[in-house]
């Protein structure tokens, strides 16, 4: 009778679930109040899900760039930092004084914020121009808008106009020149007409390019394909095809490159942390996904994508445990 008495209290200890490891993280973000605001209120939905107590401290910063510095400096558990800007730090190209070997990635949370170079359909067809390459080719001397200094969509953005031929130098020879400002004043530079070109990376369709499709009429130019290539590669980006019909005169599907959001750690977080953290946002993915309508087109698959940084061994053996790796 004893042992059939242990015999169950000991089925009973097994088939009780284990508590996950209750975790309380900072998380680096960018300004209050945008997507990425909303993204850490949904990692603590993913988080407490599966261990309640849990917490998310979101944490405003200067962006990527001061995010890779806050994790590797042990500021903050967790930060959210471009692709092309992990990239560029593990490098140590500027801002850094030198490459920061110490980030490893939890997962990707979005690539759907494609470079897209915008232009009055009117000054198009006076200047034969329908690619970056027709700038070059047509040695049209254009104002081009891109986002300003220390934010890594301008930095792309000069990146893919250089290898298409029209880069700053070449501009200036030709009567343009290359300006730079905020994305609400980019937008507003464009419509007002002060600049011939606005190029961004932000999300298809996005209230900026809204407002200069309602004040004008616009064309999407092409990308060449060496420029994806050659731009691609330095940055560690991929490309992304805005279908045809998605803004006015464009019949064509576009490709262009894209930047995306990866929720990056240091290697300094513990392997269970990393664990339960990845654990929870592959089980409870759906938090993360209702955050904001964009983000309803995250997947597993994409989660689990290769970065520039490593993923994390707590990261790979979450993956690994669901079949994702």
């Amino acid at each position: 009778m004893r042992r059939t008495a242990a015999a169950v209290a000991a089925a009973l200890t097994l088939a009780a679930p284990l508590q996950a490891e209750q975790l309380n993280l900072t998380l680096a973000g960018a300004s209050p109040g945008g997507l990425w605001t909303l993204l850490g209120a949904g990692l603590e939905a993913a988080l407490s899900a599966d261990s309640p107590g849990s917490s998310v401290t979101y944490q405003t910063s200067g962006g990527g760039f001061a995010n890779a510095l806050i994790v590797s400096e042990g500021r903050a558990e967790m930060g959210l930092i471009h692709d092309a800007e992990l990239k560029i730090a593990l490098a140590g190209g500027a801002p850094f004084r030198g490459p920061v070997k110490n980030l490893r990635t939890i997962g990707y949370l979005y690539d759907w914020a494609p470079m897209q170079f915008i232009a009055s359909n009117s000054w198009a067809e006076k200047n034969g121009v329908r690619s970056l390459a027709d700038i070059a080719a047509n040695k049209v001397g254009t104002k081009i808008t891109i986002n300003r200094a220390g934010n890594i969509t301008g930095q792309v953005a000069a990146a893919m106009l250089e290898a298409a031929g029209a880069g700053a130098e070449q501009l200036e020879g030709w009567g343009g020149a290359i300006i730079t400002a905020g994305s609400k004043e980019q937008a507003d530079m464009l419509t007002n007409g002060r600049v011939d070109v606005y190029a961004n990376g932000v999300f298809v369709r996005h209230s900026s390019i809204r407002k200069v499709e309602e004040a004008l009429d616009m064309r999407l130019l092409n990308v060449p394909d060496d420029v994806l290539d050659t731009v691609g590669k330095e940055f560690s980006i991929a490309k992304f095809t805005i279908p045809a019909g998605t803004y006015e005169n464009q019949p064509e599907p576009v490709t262009t490159l894209a930047l995306g959001a990866v929720l990056t750690v240091s290697d300094e977080m513990s392997e269970e942390a990393a664990y339960t953290l990845t654990k929870a946002m592959i089980e409870n993915i759906d938090k993360i996904q209702s955050v904001h309508p964009a983000m309803k087109a995250l997947s597993h698959q994409l989660m689990v994508r290769e970065t520039a940084a490593p993923h994390h061994p707590g990261a790979i053996r979450a993956y690994k445990e669901a079949g994702l790796l």
